[in-house]
């Protein structure tokens, strides 16, 4: 079967077997430090109480069968372990079986923690990372040739991600058709980084090329993605070269990273080739019959599944970063098709004092990622991801996406929880929980070049006013 083997993309494989493996280890490291506070037996939102209202065949996960702290431990670490392996190449200098059995193992036990992470695993690169994995399980070791079916549903699958994102922005935001929309999102999006200060105060003229760039990577990149080489090769580095642009500019979790390990699925050795000192083997293995049979299957289940996502690309009523299927083998995808003009921020505060007054001192909880304070620059995270400084995010945007996490994050806090302390960059009671948590609505905007010359601070903010009224742990106990 010459058709279904592609030698010539050996390295294109490397990059996207070892480049997907260093995702899945942050995406595991992620679960080890954050699990705990966030859906463990005491977090905000325990996994406990979800599978008591979830049965499984909604919602397919390990956790249904055993879940403890100690266990969802040890599957994260487990995670950790199997992806350390595969980003040193360890599961693909073995037999077929071998590295067939790592991916799979990755995707079950990432797929056993998102389906039961509930609001703080929504985000679209859960999924991308679950369908990409997915597919990486039929990528085969470095001794076969790779498998040109596989190679093309990742490509299917860059198609669907950016040029979902692109047609929600043609159908959504005026300020996308206006060229507009980048005056405001590096600076309201949902977590700057260092250089979204600068990007933000680029001119606007070049703000709109940066829109017409973005079409032209979503909208038509995209499908001379399925075009003969070299197009096909241009093309994908297109798509790279914007998201390396998103990665300079602003905190996407992986999202960015895995839109660029995926788009080398186009990309043939004569491209990679003077960037990479690497030789395939002389001789590389055909693929046994059993293993083509495979491959030939989850083409049909991948074209099967295709149905309703390109429905969704269709409609007028597009929807973004929805499964259609309990395993995530096949989404849809699109971000921002709108754009928040303003930015608004939730500060959390707590005083120690027992009686509220005009005299009280109140004391602000610092976050990792999000802002806080205006003299504080915006730091790099991605492509870890900080789930809780997100969903605050959100929840100033408004209040329904608070729930049910919000509360429990300011019970949490009152009761001096050093768990969900570790989530937070600093708490300003290190002896001894405040009597009184409230929450602060601002908004906040970059500082000026002037502003930024005279006060040193990256961001102005204004209060606009309570976003929660002085509780105390009475109170907020009797909420959640």
């Amino acid at each position: 079967m010459d058709w279904f083997t592609a030698p010539d993309y050996w390295l294109s494989r490397l990059l996207v077997q070892r480049g997907l493996a260093g995702i899945y280890l942050v995406a595991f490291l992620v679960a080890v430090h954050q699990f705990r506070p966030l859906i463990g037996e005491r977090g905000l939102l325990p996994v406990s109480r979800f599978m008591a209202a979830v049965p499984f065949r909604r919602s397919p996960s390990l956790f249904h069968f055993h879940c403890s702290d100690r266990f969802f431990a040890a599957v994260a670490w487990t995670g950790v372990v199997v992806s350390a392996a595969a980003l040193a190449g360890v599961t693909e200098r073995g037999p077929l079986w071998l590295s067939m059995a790592a991916w799979l193992l990755l995707w079950a036990l990432y797929l056993s923690i998102v389906n039961v992470g509930q609001a703080f695993y929504s985000f679209g690169w859960e999924v991308l990372l679950l369908e990409a994995g997915f597919l990486a399980v039929f990528l085969g070791p470095s001794d076969m040739a790779p498998p040109a079916p596989v190679l093309w549903l990742m490509r299917w699958l860059v198609f669907r991600l950016e040029f979902g994102a692109g047609l929600i922005k043609l159908r959504g935001d005026r300020c996308w058709r206006d060229l507009t929309c980048l005056y405001y999102h590096h600076e309201t999006q949902p977590m700057p980084n260092p250089l979204s200060w600068y990007f933000h105060h680029l001119p606007k003229p070049f703000h709109k090329v940066e829109v017409v760039a973005n079409y032209v990577a979503q909208l038509i990149a995209p499908i001379a993605l399925f075009a003969p080489q070299p197009v096909a090769g241009l093309a994908a580095a297109v798509i790279v070269v914007t998201q390396a642009w998103l990665v300079l500019s602003g905190n996407f979790s992986w999202l960015n990273a895995a839109t660029i390990v995926l788009a080398c699925s186009a990309l043939a050795d004569r491209f990679l080739a003077p960037l990479l000192p690497i030789s395939p083997p002389a001789t590389l293995e055909g693929p046994p019959g059993w293993y083509q049979a495979l491959v030939l299957v989850l083409v049909a289940v991948v074209a099967v599944l295709s149905y309703r996502p390109v429905r969704n690309l269709a409609s007028r009523h597009q929807v973004m970063n929805t499964s259609f299927d309990r395993l995530h083998l096949v989404n849809t995808y699109g971000a921002f098709g709108s754009v928040t003009r303003v930015r608004h921020e939730v500060v959390l505060e707590g005083t120690a004092d027992r009686e509220i007054g005009p005299d009280t001192e109140w004391r602000e909880y610092e976050f990792k990622g999000k802002p806080g304070d205006p003299r504080r620059r915006p730091p790099q995270i991605a492509p870890y991801h900080l789930r809780l400084d997100w969903l605050m995010w959100f929840a100033a945007l408004s209040p329904a996406y608070a729930e049910p996490w919000f509360m429990a994050l300011v019970t949490k806090l009152l009761e001096g929880d050093p768990a969900t302390a570790r989530l937070l960059r600093r708490v300003p009671f290190p002896d001894s929980p405040p009597m009184y948590i409230r929450a602060r609505f601002y908004e906040y905007r970059f500082t000026t070049w002037r502003e930024r010359r005279s006060t040193g601070a990256w961001w102005t903010r204004r209060l606009v006013g309570d976003y929660l009224a002085p509780s105390t742990l009475r109170r907020t106990r009797g909420l959640v």
